[in-house]
């Protein structure tokens, strides 16, 4: 027996195995978690046409792009926002805490305006360049108006002109503020008073920020997950990725014994490295794309059954074991690569005509094709080579294959 062979296949399996067990948890709950599994709010939008806005695809388009800002600035875990047909828009919030709120500023038109004392609309927010919640001197919430150069002249002519009287500030027609000018105001800034708390300011900001919206939107469905459900759905994602990863690692102790555990131990690298992966990626995990996870496991551990198959014929027809190995990998190959590569093509096919969940499946799955064919074939001779050439043992059984009738293992 060559105990230094020996030494590095213990050596590099137990970190293996010792890393799956210290690191598996901190990884997996480190990714960001899609709307199934940590519940959210579903919404489906629905533009409405009026004589002032017509919807068609430029339209709706420019209305996606704004309400994708609005939800970004909220600061929300991988939202989801895509059109549905000619005129509505879904979109799914993970972990809101305050949906009616969120709902409200998504549907919200946006159009602000400042009107004169005679009701004449000066500015609107296309004369804006930005807009941001402050705190005034008085510990009073507001909202800070920046004007473009054109705004901001507007906006010194409309006080120069309106000094003693009042000018309007309207959000949708809403007056916001009524204040009364005291002097010219130059240099192209402003403040919205009224709001009652700085969230509120905030989310303000957020919808001047963001723009108005350039056709009516009403909310036609609002569907919410609750914490407890996705909470539940998790669980059992758990429960199922449990029971997948014991069945494959019983299977393959049964019916290949010493090379079925390598086939394990490279499962347990493969699975971290895909978390991992997926964490660097900052992708979000659905309950589709766990299935995706699951499915890839199977691929990878269909790969070790092609190879050790080919690995029990070889030795059946009287090659040694370390030869019949190396065969056995070489014949394998080019199945495993065609089988992969197919099932690529499909999640690449999916990622890009899907949509939300069906591109997480996809993401997942051609992430685990990808690893799989590192861990299954690479990984894996990497760790027989070490154990056939420690000669730990010559024994046909304990590597399931039977030797040629009236010949001894060489």
């Amino acid at each position: 027996m060559r105990w230094n062979e020996l030494g590095k296949f213990l050596i590099i399996s137990l970190a293996i195995i010792g890393g799956f067990i210290m690191y598996i948890n901190p990884l997996a709950n480190s990714i960001k978690q899609g709307l199934d599994l940590q519940g959210g709010t579903h919404v489906v939008l629905q533009a409405i046409e009026t004589p002032e806005a017509k919807i068609d695809d430029d339209a709706l388009n420019r209305t996606v792009k704004i309400i994708e800002r609005r939800v970004n600035e909220l600061g929300l875990t991988e939202p989801v926002i895509q059109r549905q047909g000619k005129d509505r828009i879904i979109v799914e919030l993970p972990g809101i805490k305050d949906p009616d709120q969120a709902i409200n500023m998504l549907g919200r038109t946006a159009m602000l305006e400042f009107k004169d004392v005679n009701g004449t609309t000066v500015l609107t927010g296309k004369d804006l360049r930005d807009a941001r919640a402050q705190m005034t001197g008085a510990n009073q919430s507001v909202v800070g108006l920046e004007f473009t150069d054109e705004g901001g002249a507007k906006f010194a002519d409309l006080t120069a002109r309106n000094i003693g009287r009042p000018i309007s500030i309207l959000l949708d027609g809403e007056v916001l503020t009524s204040p009364v000018v005291q002097e010219a105001i130059t240099g192209g800034k402003a403040q919205i008073s009224g709001s009652r708390s700085m969230e509120e300011a905030e989310h303000l900001a957020i919808l001047l920020r963001s723009g108005s919206l350039p056709v009516k939107i009403e909310v036609m469905e609002n569907r919410t997950v609750g914490p407890t459900l996705g909470q539940d759905s998790k669980e059992k994602s758990i429960v199922a990725f449990s029971i997948a990863i014991v069945g494959i690692f019983a299977f393959m102790l049964l019916f290949y014994r010493i090379p079925g555990v390598v086939a394990d131990i490279a499962l347990l690298l493969y699975v971290m490295l895909l978390l991992l992966i997926m964490r660097y990626l900052d992708a979000t995990l659905t309950l589709p794309g766990i299935a995706g996870i699951i499915l890839s496991i199977a691929m990878a551990i269909d790969a070790n059954v092609l190879i050790f198959e080919h690995f029990k014929e070889e030795v059946a027809a009287g090659k040694t074991l370390r030869s019949a190995m190396d065969k056995g990998f070489s014949r394998a190959f080019v199945t495993i690569f065609d089988s992969n590569i197919t099932t690529l093509i499909a999640a690449l096919i999916l990622f890009y005509l899907g949509t939300g969940p069906i591109r997480g499946f996809a993401v997942t799955l051609g992430l685990g094709v990808v690893l799989s064919m590192f861990t299954a074939i690479t990984v894996t001779k990497f760790l027989m080579n070490f154990l056939l050439a420690s000669n730990l043992t010559k024994n046909g059984f304990l590597y399931g294959v039977k030797y040629p009738k009236k010949e001894a293992a060489k």
